[in-house]
């Protein structure tokens, strides 16, 4: 086995410096696909560009008359890749039982996700959805979402932001909302407080070994040659070994922290308003629950967070859209007669449209899930014309997609959120969010699979950008463009590194 390991990798190599005076990666050809080549297919070209997947797929994409390519490499299956609305809604909605996620897919989270929610398909899936669906309707457990938000943001998040501003000291601010994130997502979801926000403690165990469980699957999807790491997984060597310690981890400490709140319940009685809790008293397994939480954790934690940084990022980039927002909250906090010290509520929230217009144009150009793929379970033809084989695999990418000008014009690389409204007249109670297609704007999926958590994910996204901006200002130190980097959810390499001011005029 070690062999064909070494084999795989030499050959790798051979293919890779043989061709490299015949092919270049800023050209395709004339069928707009990536150059190939007999029996290794596209291999060359997805190897000199592994790391900028994300815009190589896209210029291919842009060149494309229908907005969609396909990839043939040796080492994984022929891939279909679509910025193509119609195709978007043909996959997620009309034709949905035909592109499940599929095995491939699954073996890449199954280790670490398990029977979770967004790792399966079929009954298995329908019955979560059924379950999860009726959780994130009750009004119970949004107030208890705004309240731990309450709490999060005014006991620990504008604190350290003030220390910050007054020592002047240097901040992670991607850390910070990551930090913030995962508190917020494990008292939702399991009834529990890891203290990340927390700087003087060290990092939970849990959350790093989330991180490295999240970094290591995602790279298996990036693998030039899906052998290798099924290899590595084989012989428990390397990356893979690392994954295998970290799932360990994590699922053990949720499924400790799984018996402790059952005990907890049978001695107080005290059910508790978080997801878990719920799980529990409606008779689920200690399994169920226990991936159920694992996919929450996943869903709420750093797609939030990321969407937040760039946010932020490119707030500090457009100085004249942060003072709209500020202008927003102080008039929507003036109208609902919240004082300054006073939290934001549920309904305050409802009316910022400036503020989730912003948040939509920010996820556009760095949606916090840049692609997703879905593999057919039969034989197939896009909208578009392109032939799908039984077993391809189908990847829509909304990252390609917020950059397409056929979708959103010549200023397609520009921030301007008020692309997403109606009016954009002075008057901020006038400002009408438009009706924008789920198909072309896929950052929280659509059709049967549509993300549960969006408008829990847009609360608490507004919730804090409209409380840190009420009162202080984000600069970063650094005046470079961020790189995004596209793990399970896209991230800004090397954080964001700001100082805090205190907005003067409040």
């Amino acid at each position: 086995m070690m062999f064909i390991f070494f084999f795989l990798l030499l050959s790798l190599g051979f293919f890779i410096f043989s061709s490299s005076t015949t092919t270049t990666t800023t050209t395709c050809h004339r069928d707009h696909q990536p150059p190939s080549y007999p029996f290794i297919g596209c291999l060359v070209s997805f190897y000199r560009n592994r790391h900028q997947l994300l815009n190589w797929y896209t210029d291919l994409l842009s060149q494309s008359p229908t907005q969609t390519i396909i990839v043939q490499r040796l080492g994984a299956r022929r891939t279909i890749v679509t910025a193509n609305p119609a195709n978007v809604e043909y996959m997620l909605k009309s034709n949905f039982t035909n592109f499940p996620k599929g095995r491939p897919f699954t073996e890449i989270l199954g280790d670490l996700l398990g029977c979770g929610i967004f790792n399966v398909d079929g009954e298995l899936w329908s019955m979560q959805r059924k379950l999860a669906s009726h959780e994130f309707s009750a009004k119970s457990l949004r107030e208890f979402t705004v309240k731990t938000l309450q709490q999060e943001v005014d006991d620990r998040l504008i604190p350290m932001l003030e220390e910050a501003a007054e020592s002047r000291r240097v901040l992670d601010f991607q850390d910070i909302l990551k930090r913030f994130a995962f508190d917020v997502v494990c008292k939702v979801s399991l009834g529990t407080d890891p203290f990340c926000l927390d700087l003087s403690r060290p990092l939970p165990p849990l959350v790093k070994a989330f991180d490295a469980a999240s970094e290591i699957s995602a790279m298996r999807g990036m693998a030039p040659v899906f052998l290798i790491w099924k290899i590595k997984r084989l012989l428990n060597i390397g990356s893979e070994k690392k994954l295998k310690e970290s799932v360990n981890l994590v699922h053990e400490s949720v499924v400790e922290i799984i018996r402790n709140k059952k005990e907890n319940n049978s001695v107080n009685g005290d059910e508790g308003g978080d997801l878990l809790s719920r799980l529990l008293s409606a008779g689920h397994g200690e399994q169920v629950a226990r991936d159920m939480a694992i996919s929450f954790i996943m869903a709420g934690r750093d797609t939030t967070s990321a969407a937040m940084t760039w946010l932020f990022w490119l707030l500090s980039q457009n100085e004249s859209v942060e003072r709209e927002i500020v202008d927003e909250v102080k008039q929507v906090i003036d109208k609902n007669n919240i004082g300054r010290a006073r939290a934001l509520d549920f309904e305050a929230l409802k009316e910022m449209n400036f503020l989730k217009a912003c948040l939509c144009e920010s996820m556009r150009l760095y949606p916090p899930v840049a692609w997703d793929s879905k593999h057919a379970a039969a034989y197939d033809v896009l909208p578009d014309g392109t032939p799908v084989r039984k077993g391809d695999r189908v990847t829509y990418m909304p990252y390609g997609m917020g950059r397409m000008e056929t979708l959103w014009g010549k200023d397609r690389l520009e921030f301007k959120p008020d692309r997403w409204l109606d009016d954009v007249g002075e008057e901020w109670e006038n400002r009408v969010l438009k009706p924008v297609s789920p198909y072309k704007f896929p950052v929280f999926q659509a059709g049967p699979r549509v993300c549960l958590g969006k408008e829990m994910a847009f609360i608490q996204m507004k919730y804090v950008v409209g409380s840190v901006l009420r009162r202080f200002e984000i600069k970063p130190v650094s005046g470079n463009q961020p790189v995004f980097v596209p793990l399970l959810t896209g991230h800004m390499i090397g954080g964001l590194q700001v100082l805090v001011r205190k907005r003067i005029n409040e």
